[in-house]
């Protein structure tokens, strides 16, 4: 407990474990925190994966257990006769090995359904290693979403003070209702509200980003983390493209391709054994004061009433059923896939549609600033015009967070983050 207690971004194997995964990637800087950094750290410390990595080691181990021949046995037969004739020993003794020898290659059967199940535990780190990058990606995006709506909120909060500043003095001079001043005075305390909802929001996710990370709440109280992963925006994503991606990339897809082949290796033992190993015991016995030298073959199953029928049904209904996985994660991925894009370009259009109307407001706001410059205007127009602006801008956000959020479920759809190598993309 006092080791995960005392977990930072600043231990020294973690800055090591950065700069060697790195690399020269620009995006990818140690001592700069934004996703590919703390992606980085996620699986360093993250204790799903550890479980995962164990569970790896020990399907290497039984690759090992399944290359293993058979030891042989040694006998040492001993007795002795009550009645032995006079002269003769009553002793029996010897010494005997039972050398078994599996025959049909077993063995390399079975070297083959381990490997293949240790190959699809390598990728099963890759499957859980992704999620964590997932989760953690999701939980970065609700704190840039937090942080950027306080920032707004605030200065939503200083225009609609300075509203009602000015609609309390025009109130004061009947130049105002009292309605007309109450309802800023609501509007105001709606606000705020929403301020502390998403200061909240902001705690709560930074607790969240280290707990998927592995470190105590507090570790990233005070670190700066970056969001430019965030201002990327893809003009276009083809569905055909993405499609292909998800199908040769997704680790679960591949893990169960791996566990597929370890059924039909599994057969393959199953109809080996239909045939049966051979035994050979050499051996020597004093008996009785003779000495007999053996060279016997012993113990072969005879296959009479079974040729090992049942376990091949079996094996063969397991495989079946690991075909019907490949089968089904195939289909899920390419569902997800054609979900994922459809959402990304709904929520691309609500993103130019409120990039539209914001652009007007700025233009509004413009003119307005013009005509106040020039004396046309007062100073409530110019409050009221910007105060109009700044909803049409926390509008856009959300819908940029729509957009980023769509952009995940994409990426989680295909398991591999979305680069400007495969689709051109735009910063917002």
């Amino acid at each position: 407990m006092k080791a995960f207690e005392t977990r930072t971004l600043d231990n020294p194997d973690l800055r090591s474990y950065l700069a060697a995964h790195c690399g020269n990637s620009e995006a990818c800087t140690p001592g700069v925190w934004n996703l590919n950094t703390l992606t980085l750290a996620a699986f360093y410390f993250s204790p799903v994966l550890d479980i995962a990595r164990t569970r790896y080691n020990a399907s290497q181990a039984a690759v090992v257990s399944a290359g293993q021949n058979l030891n042989p046995t040694l006998q040492l037969p001993f007795g002795y006769s009550t009645n032995a004739k006079a002269g003769e020993s009553p002793y029996t003794f010897g010494l005997g090995l039972d050398i078994p020898i599996e025959t049909a290659g077993k063995r390399g059967y079975r070297v083959a359904q381990a490997q293949q199940l240790s190959d699809a535990a390598r990728l099963n780190i890759g499957n859980v290693a992704w999620q964590v990058r997932s989760r953690l990606r999701s939980h970065l995006l609700n704190f840039y979403a937090a942080t950027r709506r306080v920032q707004m909120l605030e200065q939503q909060i200083t225009t609609q003070q300075e509203i009602i500043a000015m609609l309390d003095k025009r109130l004061a001079v009947g130049a105002a209702s009292a309605p007309e001043a109450n309802q800023a005075r609501i509007a105001l305390a709606g606000y705020r509200v929403d301020l502390a909802h998403a200061q909240q929001a902001g705690q709560d996710e930074r607790a969240q980003i280290a707990a998927v990370i592995g470190l105590p709440a507090d570790a990233l109280a005070n670190v700066q983390i970056g969001f430019e992963v965030f201002a990327r925006v893809y003009p276009e994503i083809p569905s055909d493209d993405a499609r292909r991606q998800a199908i040769l990339n997704r680790a679960d897809v591949l893990a169960a391709l791996s566990e597929y082949a370890a059924s039909q290796a599994a057969l393959q033992l199953e109809i080996a054994r239909q045939y049966p190993d051979i035994h050979i015991g050499p051996g020597y016995t004093f008996d009785a004061g003779a000495h007999k030298f053996l060279l016997p073959a012993s113990t072969i199953s005879l296959p009479l009433f079974n040729q090992n029928q049942g376990p091949i049904a079996e094996a063969g209904a397991r495989r079946q059923e690991a075909a019907a996985r490949v089968n089904a994660l195939q289909a899920q991925a390419i569902s997800e896939t054609g979900r994922a894009v459809q959402n990304y370009r709904a929520a691309l259009d609500n993103l130019r549609l409120a990039e539209s109307l914001l652009s007007a407001r700025q233009r509004q706001l413009r003119d307005i600033q013009k005509t106040f410059n020039a004396g046309e205007a007062d100073r409530l127009t110019l409050a009221l015009a910007q105060h109009v602006f700044e909803d049409n801008a926390l509008a856009r956000q959300d819908a940029l967070v729509q957009v980023q959020a769509a952009i995940g479920q994409l990426e989680d759809a295909m398991q591999r983050p979305l680069s400007a190598a495969d689709f051109p993309a735009k910063p917002e």
